[in-house]
């Protein structure tokens, strides 16, 4: 039944019409200052800086930067991601063709990893240095990196024939050597389909323990297995982390949830879920992605790209993408928000009706990304904060009671990051009234963010 049919058929006194759009900061806007590094909120729900300001983490994936680029290209690629909204950038420390690399590990310019091949007890001087100019450039960009000490996709055989040893030795040198860059998170693993053999799990265990003997003072994390998995599948990870990275395919609601759900829960970032230009990933499976994601729990998501993260030669031209430009709406709708106080409406306390069929990971491929219909919301406990993102477009019966005061009503559209009014609004916090969002998005989609506020934004 079209939508402009239920307005005879609902028996409530308000329905959305657009009727004002209000622009939020666009690109290049400044982003605030972060006092790295970051830690655990006191809840655990999320991170926070040392002075215990929330951190919405909004990354990127330049996984092979630290051997395909030169400081140049690198200080543009940093700026511009900056620019777009970007706090964090996700890079591995060696990287191989698995992750963009050379065979041999070298950089583009030929400087090997280590003097003897393949020997973790001889790191190359001049590669670690390289590796040093690197990360100097995103923290002078104000970057969180989340940076990968061996990615397990090339590197995990020669981990494992090294030995545990020498995998421990190796992580201290790495945990010495950049302990003094505090805008720093470890993350271990990198699609690790096989953390489930023992010896497997104790190479890349072994690299993270040396890390922490010598640099104690930074959070790690793991990424698991690609299709679906959350950091604490492996209990064996469970005393060294303090994070948890969600990797799905699937709707990623479903693993947020997993690991918010956990009884030893850890503040969750989706990590990896379908990049731009790869596997039909269009600006609005992105937006679902990373919507969802933050509404189901998690306290930030790492985009990526196609031509970026191993830097193809065509990478330049992908870094003023839509799907890299719609990233700061995401923040600016959330950041200047209590986005860290939102919990899941699990119960359908808040949108009782039309929320759609929650969808497991449990089919194939990002086309049930498109096709899930299910609404991911959340309220702040003090009742002035609830915000509801629609995938596609039905009418959302709202309990209003779940706000504590007179209620500001209004749609977002997460492709260009305006509001539109609600006619009849604020509404008094009492009833169940029928919302129905102002028909397609700017990009012809179906998705919205309805936001309710108990104190209007302008």
């Amino acid at each position: 039944m079209p939508l402009v049919c239920l307005a005879t058929l609902i028996a409530a006194p308000w329905f959305p019409q657009q009727a004002r759009s209000a622009e939020l900061p666009g690109p290049n806007t400044v982003q605030p200052p972060v006092a790295y590094p970051l830690k655990k909120s006191v809840n655990g729900r999320y991170l926070v800086d040392s002075q215990g300001t929330p951190f919405l983490l909004a990354g990127d994936a330049p996984q092979a930067l630290m051997v395909k680029l030169n400081e140049a290209d690198a200080d543009l690629y940093f700026s511009n991601r900056v620019a777009h909204g970007f706090n964090a950038v996700w890079i591995n420390l060696l990287c191989r063709p698995g992750t963009g690399g050379r065979k041999d590990g070298a950089t583009y310019d030929g400087i090997l990893p280590f003097t003897t091949p393949d020997d973790l007890a001889t790191p190359n001087e001049a590669y670690f240095a390289r590796c040093d100019r690197m990360l100097s450039l995103a923290q002078k960009h104000g970057l969180l990196v989340i940076l990968d000490p061996a990615e397990t996709i090339d590197h995990l055989k020669l981990m494992v024939a090294n030995g545990p040893d020498k995998c421990r030795a190796f992580g201290r040198y790495l945990g010495q050597r950049y302990q003094r860059f505090p805008n720093l998170v470890w993350m271990s693993g990198n699609d690790f389909q096989t953390w489930r053999e023992p010896r497997n799990d104790a190479a890349a265990l072994a690299v993270a323990e040396g890390i922490h003997e010598a640099d104690p003072d930074h959070l790690q994390t793991v990424e698991l297995n690609y299709e679906v998995s959350g950091s604490l599948d492996d209990p064996k990870w469970a005393p060294l982390i303090s994070l948890s990275c969600a990797y799905t395919y699937y709707p990623t609601y479903a693993q947020v949830l997993k690991e918010y759900n956990r009884p030893n829960f850890l503040p969750v970032i989706m990590i990896e879920s379908d990049y731009e230009f790869e596997q039909r990933a269009t600006p609005a499976v992105l937006r679902r992605e990373e919507y969802w994601s933050i509404l189901a729990g998690a306290t930030g998501q790492v985009y990526g790209s196609g031509p970026i993260w191993p830097f193809k030669e065509n990478w330049k031209s992908a870094l003023d993408s839509t799907g890299a430009v719609q990233m700061v709406w995401v923040k600016a709708l959330f950041e200047p928000r209590a986005w860290f106080d939102l919990v899941p409406d699990q119960a359908h306390k808040l949108v009782v009706a039309g929320y759609g069929t929650f969808d497991g990971a449990s089919h194939e491929g990002n086309h049930y990304v498109m096709t899930s219909d299910y609404v991911t919301a959340g309220r702040t406990p003090d009742g002035r904060l609830a915000i509801a993102y629609m995938p596609s477009l039905r009418p959302l019966k709202i309990a209003l009671s779940q706000l504590s005061g007179p209620v500001t009503a209004r749609w977002y559209d997460p492709s260009r990051g305006t509001f539109a009014s609600i006619q009849g609004s604020p509404f008094p916090n009492s009833g169940q009234p029928y919302f129905i969002p102002p028909g397609n998005n700017a990009d012809g989609d179906g998705d919205w963010l309805l936001v309710l506020e108990t104190r209007g934004r302008d």
